[in-house]
This record gives C-alpha cells, structure tokens and sequence, in this order.
C-alpha cells in the first residue's frame, strides 16, 4: 500500500496578512517606504503579487494596518500608566516619557513612513492623530491633577501645555530616527526631553516629593 505523505498545513488568511505586515516592518528598517515594492512584500509572504491583493488593496493599507498595531500598542500602553505622580513626580514623567520615546524606537520604520505619508494620505494622518491624542489626553489629565493638588503651578492651561510638550516629543523623536541635522543623540533623547517637560510643568528640576 503506498503510504500517503503528511499534508502540508494551510496558511489562514490572518497567518498571510501578518507575515506581510512583518516582511514590511523589516523592511522599513532598512529602507524609506516608497522604496520597497509590492513585489518584495509578496515574496517575503511566500505569495504572489496577484495574491497580495487578497489581503491588501496598495502599499498603503498596508502601512495604515502597521501604524493601526502601533496604535494599539500605545492605547494599551498608556492606559496600563500610573495617574499617581505625587510620590515621585520626575521619576514618573521619565517612565511616561521613556515609553513615548520607547514606542517610537520599537517602530521606527513605520514612525518614519507614517510621519511621511501624512501629507498625502488621509488616514494615515487621521490615524497618527489618534495615536498622538492618546499621549495628549493621558498627559493633560495628569498635568491637571498637578496642577490641583499644588505642586504644579497654574498658568498655562493643562490641555495646551500637554499638546506643545508632546507635540515637541514628536518633532524630536522624528529627527532623532531620521538621523537628521540638526539633532540631538538617540541616548540623550529620554533625559533631554523629560528635563524639558518637569521644567515646564512645575518651574523646576525636582518638584516636591509627597
């Protein structure tokens, strides 16, 4: 009797999707968006360009599902972050910042083409918006608690401070990855920015301890 080989184990659809989200992300690593191919994600999915099409209708769904992971990454993230800074007020904004600057490191490759594709792509913009508002609201609700309970003085409202220091975390950390000129170092970054935003929040390097 001929014996019957093992059969090999189909791929699911999701198990594509992800291995072409993957194939991506490494190469963003090494090279800008509008360099890589269709054909080169394809082929790192072990699929064919008509069979990419199945899952992803252009190199851009593709980058929106990458930045959508990122995404939620970071709502997870944020909201697993301690809302008690009175202990210890700078060492929390390091940690709070040391995770913005974290996240952005962890994904550079889509940090970067996100960044990018914001001018000309809708969703991506609408996406990254969405990413950033979590920072945002998460930072303008602790600033706002600070601020009530004394140790921060008042001024500058909670909101729109929370928007000018994550706006700038943004602006850093971008030239920072993109290896821009000028620019401060990737290992300086952390202790830079989370100086820069202790100093404005609370009018001073160590704020009281509680």
């Amino acid at each position: 009797m001929v014996q019957r080989g093992r059969r090999t184990a189909k791929v699911s659809g999701d198990e594509r999707q992800d291995t072409i989200l993957i194939t991506a992300e490494a190469l963003l690593a090494e090279r800008a968006f509008d360099d890589i191919s269709i054909e080169e994600l394809a082929r790192g999915a072990g699929i064919s360009r008509p069979t990419f099409y199945f899952y992803f209708g252009s190199k851009d769904e593709v980058l929106l599902a990458l930045l959508d992971r990122v995404i939620t990454e970071v709502e997870h993230r944020v909201g697993d972050l301690p809302r008690d800074f009175e202990s210890d007020p700078a060492a929390a904004w390091t940690r709070s910042i040391g995770m913005f600057v974290e996240v952005f490191a962890a994904h550079r490759g889509v940090s970067t083409a996100a960044i990018a594709a914001r001018a000309r792509n809708e969703e991506v913009r609408a996406l990254w918006s969405k990413s950033m508002q979590s920072w945002v609201d998460f930072s303008s609700d602790v600033i706002r608690s600070e601020q009530a309970r004394g140790a921060a003085p008042e001024g500058v409202d909670a909101h729109d401070l929370a928007v000018s220091l994550n706006l700038m975390n943004e602006r850093v950390i971008t030239a920072v990855l993109d290896a821009e000129s000028p620019a401060i170092a990737e290992t300086s970054a952390l202790h830079v920015l989370s100086t820069i935003w202790i100093r404005s929040i609370y009018g001073s390097d160590n704020p009281g301890r509680r």
